[in-house]
């Protein structure tokens, strides 16, 4: 898999492609039908397949102060579109520049002649241009004109309702991994740098690896059975907390996650946490004894519920 970006020519490997459009935040199930149609095209017709992307996201550039919304990092989106099939990622950086791109220009300049885009797979409810001033059926006249053939996938239902990031998200802030798990086809996952903390966990018995959690959507607040991917793609369960930690002052934001039968340094290195199940809220506690012995039941209770995959939600 290459990274792309429009800063540099597109490599002549990559040109008369089938290009991918879209957002792809998350990349659940209707964008994996996208994609997958796109790879379906690329491989009948024999040619390479892009998926593009926007980074940042267009509503971060329109609305700069909309709190954190984020599904998945340009890296994860990366490795999700390699497994899916596609050759490459193009990132289109969303700027004042591309903001005011027309809808003609878009096709004619940017996916006929900078990418060579043979053809361009899109979901029907997809926009672009200068005020939104393209949709689906823009695209295709435009393209047809432009050499470019492009097509759209009509939206994924799962049970009676559309899949979208927006549904993602208000599962996540409901404390409902599982619905997001089933619209991902995946956990829902928060990968970082692992940042030293104030070694309260260590402490008390329990160390956990300290991520912040950046631009990504915040879901609610407690404790969550997870499972953990290193840097060497080796894989732990465990059970984290992510909130402020109300046991504490002052109120720190983290993703601490304790691995199961762990022992080793994390400083430094790269981590993914999967949220599996949510367990319970925040509570706040101002005696340690009966903060540790609850977190020795949600290690308890954790362990149970990864144990028995099938009682997940």
């Amino acid at each position: 898999m290459q990274r792309l970006t429009l800063t540099e020519p597109i490599p002549d490997a990559f040109r008369d492609g089938i290009v991918a459009l879209g957002n792809f935040d998350g990349f659940h199930l209707g964008h994996q039908a996208v994609v997958g149609r796109a790879v379906a095209r690329g491989f009948h017709e024999r040619r390479p397949v892009i998926v593009a992307t926007f980074d940042p996201h267009p509503v971060r550039h329109f609305q700069p102060d909309t709190p954190a919304f984020r599904l998945t990092t340009l890296d994860q989106r990366e490795r999700l579109f390699a497994r899916a099939g596609a050759d490459a990622m193009l990132v289109f950086q969303f700027d004042a520049e591309l903001a005011a791109t027309t809808a003609q220009d878009f096709v004619a300049e940017l996916l006929g002649k900078r990418i060579g885009a043979a053809g361009v797979v899109t979901g029907e409810d997809f926009t672009f241009g200068h005020k939104r001033g393209g949709n689906a059926q823009v695209l295709r006249e435009l393209g047809a004109a432009h050499g470019v053939a492009a097509e759209a996938v009509a939206p994924v239902a799962l049970d009676g309702e559309p899949v979208s990031s927006s549904r993602i998200r208000d599962a996540l802030k409901a404390g409902d991994p599982g619905t997001a798990t089933h619209l991902l086809t995946r956990p829902f996952a928060v990968e970082g740098v692992v940042q030293h903390g104030d070694k309260r966990g260590k402490a008390l018995g329990f160390p956990t690896a300290n991520l912040a959690l950046g631009s990504y959507q915040r879901p609610a607040y407690g404790i969550y059975a997870v499972r953990v991917r290193l840097d060497d793609d080796s894989e732990y369960d465990g059970v984290a907390s992510l909130g402020i930690r109300p046991s504490f002052e002052p109120p720190v934001e983290l993703l601490e996650a304790h691995l199961f039968d762990f022992d080793d340094d994390l400083y430094g290195r790269t981590i993914e946490v999967a949220l599996q199940a949510y367990i319970r809220p925040e509570e706040r506690f101002d005696d340690m004894a009966a903060l540790t012995a609850r977190m020795g039941e949600d290690s308890a209770t954790a362990r149970r519920l990864l144990a028995a995959p099938a009682t997940l939600p």
